[in-house]
């Protein structure tokens, strides 16, 4: 018997990276750290004086290595203490291969016969 698979519960490959975002949601905006990053969304360490809830609308600054600045709308999915998790609403299209780019090396690294042993 083969079991269907919710794909609302199905978690894409998380890419450990250490890079800065920009916050934006109306009035306020805040500057963190990305912890990871996925096809669907991004980690971000929470900024102390974080007072957004889930479910509301924000633009992100990607700000990765020297040459990349992704600017995409993601919706906060879940916040804890330490973390904010947002998934993405719109890539505009002339970002979406830098992301893909960006996660495809990644898939390729870690894809690689011996990666991690």
């Amino acid at each position: 018997m083969i079991e269907s698979v919710d794909p609302k519960r199905i978690r894409h490959a998380r890419m450990p990276i250490t890079s800065m975002v920009l916050i934006n949601t109306g009035p306020s905006s805040w500057t963190t750290e990305i912890e990871n990053i996925s096809a669907t969304g991004v980690l971000v360490l929470r900024p102390d004086d974080w007072r957004i809830t889930a479910g509301q609308a924000c633009a992100l600054d990607l700000l990765i290595g020297e040459d990349l600045h992704i600017h995409l709308e993601a919706h906060v999915a879940r916040v804890t203490a330490s973390h904010i998790a947002f998934a993405y609403t719109r890539i505009p299209e002339d970002k979406e291969v830098a992301l893909w780019s960006l996660l495809g090396r990644f898939a390729d690294d870690v894809d690689e016969p011996g990666f991690g042993t």
